[in-house]
């Protein structure tokens, strides 16, 4: 074997590079850097709208900021899959496993922020006089603290084999592989996929229904009036279904791959090809969040375009009227 054909010629135990053309990877390494530039910028502009204007600073915009750091976290992240479209890991096994561990943290974060702006949209829509009570902007950031903090200490739990003996799993030199017990892998999927997703689904249905219902109402008391107003409040009933699909639809699409593969009993490995698709589709939520939340929100395409003509910079830019 030729020293060029390892992670790392003057170890007698490294692994073998994968044998891929240099075409590919040179496509594959502009797609992971355009996606994580995108996802990357995207999610910043959310979080610099919602921290420097005062007018954006109520408990959904919190949740919405707590999501925009987990998910540009995430694409940060994703740059450090480019080295390993060769197969080899460079930064050593305690690095893997940090890299690992911040990653999923991250990753339960925006799932579990996620959970809380159901909740929010659910007390919002279904109790709304109880609203201004039940959800303030410091219980929102009580539980964005919690949400961030019960995550990285799951994971830490989920991980401390690999933390014992970090490289226990991993075959050669180079490689960056952690394992979880098959009992550990199940509890994994229910606390962080099946129970978040269960919980979305259940509130965002009620959200539905009562959305039909007060467009029912609606239609009821306009019923005197012209067409063309009734045909109105029809697609505003449209367009709020087809926002909440979306939400529940992509989020599923995207995390089910991996959750699924990791539940059926199949190492969780960074260094090959299908794990990286799954890690990767994964992340592709983490670009459709600030779209799906955000961009629907006339105030954030307002934010955008005064933090790209620099009106930040004026005296009374937290002060703007973005509504």
């Amino acid at each position: 074997m030729e020293g060029g054909d390892l992670c790392f010629p003057e170890l007698n135990s490294s692994c073998h590079k994968q044998r891929r053309s240099p075409s590919f990877i040179l496509l594959a390494s502009v797609l992971l850097s355009v996606f994580s530039v995108l996802t990357a910028v995207l999610n910043l502009l959310l979080i610099i709208s919602i921290s420097h204007f005062r007018q954006l600073h109520t408990p959904t915009n919190l949740l919405l900021l707590s999501l925009g750091v987990a998910d540009f976290f995430v694409g940060l992240l994703l740059l450090f899959q480019i080295p390993l479209l060769d197969g080899c890991w460079y930064l050593g096994d305690l690095m893997c496993v940090f890299y690992y561990i911040f990653m999923v943290t991250t990753t339960c974060a925006s799932i579990g922020t996620m959970v809380l702006i159901s909740v929010d949209r659910y007390v919002a829509i279904c109790y709304p006089l109880h609203y201004p009570v039940k959800i303030t902007p410091k219980r929102a950031g009580i539980s964005v603290f919690l949400c961030w903090t019960c995550s990285f200490l799951y994971d830490i739990l989920m991980m401390k084999d690999n933390f014992k003996q970090p490289g226990k799993f991993s075959s050669c030199s180079g490689d960056c592989v952690v394992r979880l017990s098959y009992v550990s892998q199940v509890v994994d999927q229910v606390v962080s996929f099946f129970l978040p997703i269960t919980v979305i689904v259940v509130l965002y249905a009620r959200v539905f229904a009562v959305a039909v219902s007060q467009g029912r109402a609606m239609r009821s008391h306009v019923a005197a009036v012209p067409r063309k107003t009734k045909v109105r409040v029809r697609k505003s009933e449209m367009k709020a279904a087809g926002t909440l699909g979306v939400v529940v639809f992509v989020f599923f699409v995207c995390l089910f791959p991996s959750y699924s593969a990791s539940l059926s009993g199949q190492e969780t490995v960074i260094d090959t090809f299908s794990a990286a698709f799954m890690f990767f589709l994964a992340f592709f939520n983490s670009c459709l969040n600030p779209i799906i939340y955000a961009f629907f929100y006339p105030w954030f395409r307002k934010s955008i375009k005064l933090i790209m003509t620099l009106g930040l910079l004026k005296a009374d830019s937290r002060d703007a009227n973005l509504m």
